[in-house]
């Protein structure tokens, strides 16, 4: 992560505009927060990948919510839709249409959290096969250069995440989308989370999936039911919750529940809200903490210092 940070504020001053890919299940949560610093006022697209799984109406939320924003415009995308290339294309040059001319192409830094797809849409630009692709996170390992026959070069940079997110939430979506490798998740915690959500904001969706009679009540309920549905029982006839977890977790990254985003802007903005109470809160608790660990250590020199000064008999 700190290579692909630190390639990221190299590359930067010599392009003309930035290409983030977002995934549309998770708009938020899979954008760099890093970027909106380091590239200032440098145009931006904001490409969202996988929009056929995602819910249309809430992308479309997203898209009017980020170009208010300065200097960004956004696309909606997936890789069957061809016919979207050339607009990714044209829209490059008409943002870089101050400094594109005959001998300067357009010169483009892309980037994306792992397995968003970025290795994927290079490939449809490129109309060959040009960077590795694969169903799983950090692919591209190294920074690339690539020359497009439209007169574009694309900066490619490997997928990274950041070591701080901004909210626990965020790790869940990340999770539950596929850019958190499985091998560093609990599937149980993460399937928890994912049935809450659906449970509140896509019943039908699990219901129609799962062809459940009766809606769950809990997370726990939900595993339960599609655990005993899809055969995932151990000794006793108890289900065997990382099994189920698993199912509800491939189904969803795969689109077979149903068109479904994770995130609303307003529902970020709640969550932002509540996590800055919850900083503020532990700062001060660390601010008391070291204020009584100063004092401490100033009854302890006071202390010595006492004794020091005492005549010896």
């Amino acid at each position: 992560m700190h290579k692909a940070c630190k390639q990221i504020k190299q590359t930067l001053p010599k392009v003309d505009l930035v290409i983030e890919i977002l995934d549309a299940r998770i708009p938020y949560s899979s954008e760099n927060p890093m970027l909106a610093s380091l590239r200032g006022n440098k145009p931006s697209i904001k490409i969202f990948n996988k929009s056929d799984l995602a819910d249309p109406h809430i992308t479309h939320q997203w898209q009017t919510h980020l170009e208010q924003r300065n200097n960004i415009k956004t696309l909606a995308f997936n890789c069957h839709q061809p016919d979207k290339i050339r607009q990714i294309s044209a829209l490059c040059k008409q943002l870089a249409q101050k400094k594109h001319n005959a001998i300067q192409p357009v010169r483009a830094l892309i980037l994306g959290i792992p397995n968003v797809g970025k290795s994927t849409l290079i490939n449809l630009l490129a109309g060959r096969c040009i960077a590795k692709t694969g169903n799983e996170p950090a692919v591209t390992k190294m920074q690339q250069r690539i020359d497009l026959d439209n007169h574009i070069v694309l900066f490619d940079t490997p997928g990274m995440l950041w070591p701080k997110l901004t909210t626990a939430q965020v790790g869940y979506r990340l999770a539950i989308t596929g850019a958190i490798k499985d091998t560093a998740i609990d599937h149980i915690d993460i399937a928890f989370f994912a049935a809450n959500y659906l449970l509140s904001q896509y019943p039908n969706h699990l219901q129609s999936r799962f062809h459940l009679e009766q809606l769950p009540d809990t997370e726990l309920e939900c595993l339960e039911v599609i655990g005993k549905q899809r055969g995932c029982l151990g000794a006793g006839g108890r289900v065997n919750l990382d099994k189920a977890a698993k199912i509800l977790l491939s189904e969803f990254r795969a689109g077979l529940l149903g068109r479904i985003s994770l995130e609303l802007p307003e529902m970020i903005d709640r969550e932002l809200v509540q996590q800055a109470i919850i900083d503020a809160e532990k700062a001060e608790k660390a601010e008391k903490k070291a204020a009584r660990a100063k004092q401490k250590g100033n009854r302890a020199a006071s202390k010595q210092s006492s004794q020091s000064q005492q005549p010896h008999a």
